[in-house]
């Protein structure tokens, strides 16, 4: 895993991390992006950082990524070239990259579907090549890229590339979550904190927090949770009833993606509640329809599509809401692999979200 040596003019290539394979990455030249259409810019990263999404393509939950994607879909930087159909954004401007690609014409772009575009969707760090680079292709530029103000805090802004859009799309609106409600997520992990603090802009009267960690449990209870449940011993179900009286909760968010995990969520969900599933998922789960059919709840799967990046990103630059509290250990480039393994074991280490900057001008 360490970086290779090679005769390559320093012009042309740029360091990038490659996944080469199932628990393979390695911090190597390639070369730099070049605009293929008009619609593209080309974007030279000053932040970047790693999402429990890596983690499931590191252990070949993702099949298709392929050997030789350098990975990374969440990214700050300043445009380095912008293709002749752009017409937003200019050389200099300083960016924040969505992890979600959309042309903003086909069928699933005029539903907001975005995740869905016909030419586009996960592609960062998936089919294309993605963030965790000094250099990153970003296609239909218009519509994947946000401008910043050159005063916004970095680390704060590329938590708005995937996690709180995330946290807020698949968890918070897809769980409905109103005033009143009682409400549990499963995974105390960066996207389960970030859950957590959209579904707080909706005031609900109880947040539980369910993980295996302490240390992240006792990270949710400063965020805002209202309750903590650690679920070592297999009876994280038994204590959310129990704190509940046995009626269950209004909403209850999978944030992790295991078969445990969405089994909890089906124990404590009350008639007429709602489980909304972030987690991804590399493996089937059961769903105990035996016991739910008659319960009247809802289920509801997706993909985050970034409609909310905007309302987000005026949120964060108004101090309404503080997303550079997620970020726990710094990184630069050069680490990245050492990144990796802090965020891979987040419990010993203590870890929420990770950083990676990359320049002299990164912030």
């Amino acid at each position: 895993m360490k970086k290779p040596a090679h005769d390559i003019n320093a012009s042309v290539t740029m360091q990038a991390l490659v996944f080469h394979g199932v628990n393979t990455l390695v911090l190597e030249e390639r070369p730099k992006p070049v605009i293929k259409e008009a619609t593209d810019a080309i974007v030279r990263i000053t932040t970047t950082t790693i999402c429990g999404t890596d983690l499931h393509i590191l252990k070949g939950d993702v099949p298709t990524i392929s050997d030789g994607r350098i990975l990374g879909h969440e990214g700050v930087g300043i445009i380095e070239e912008a293709g002749k159909g752009v017409l937003n954004y200019h050389r200099g401007d300083k960016v924040l990259i969505s992890l979600i690609t959309s042309c903003g014409r086909c069928g699933f772009c005029k539903k907001a579907m975005y995740s869905h575009c016909s030419h586009g969707g996960w592609l960062l760090g998936n089919s294309i090549d993605g963030t965790q680079a000094e250099y990153v292709r970003i296609p239909y530029a218009d519509t994947g890229l946000y401008r910043l103000s050159p005063e916004v805090d970095e680390e704060a802004a590329v938590m708005l590339s995937c996690i709180l859009p995330t946290g807020l799309e698949c968890g918070t609106l897809n769980g409905q979550v109103k005033p009143g409600d009682i409400v549990a997520i499963i995974g105390a992990g960066p996207v389960g904190l970030a859950a957590m603090l959209t579904a707080q802009l909706y005031s609900p009267a109880e947040i539980i927090m369910i993980d295996l960690d302490d240390n992240r449990l006792e990270v949710a209870r400063t965020f805002g949770a209202t309750q903590v449940v650690n679920s070592a011993d297999g009876k994280a179900a038994q204590r959310v009833m129990a704190l509940t009286q046995d009626a269950g909760v209004d909403v209850a968010i999978e944030a992790v993606g295991t078969a445990v995990t969405f089994d909890i969520c089906q124990a404590i969900i009350a008639p007429g509640g709602r489980i909304a599933n972030v987690g991804v998922h590399g493996k089937p789960v059961e769903l105990h329809l035996e016991k739910l059919w008659s319960s009247n709840i809802t289920l509801t799967t997706r993909l985050v599509d970034a409609g909310t990046t905007t309302m987000l990103l005026n949120m964060v630059e108004s101090g309404r809401l503080d997303a550079k509290k997620l970020v726990s250990h710094r990184f630069k480039l050069s680490e990245i692999l050492k990144a990796y393994d802090t965020f891979a074991n987040a419990a010993q280490q203590h870890a929420v979200k990770v950083v990676v900057t990359i320049g002299d001008d990164a912030k």
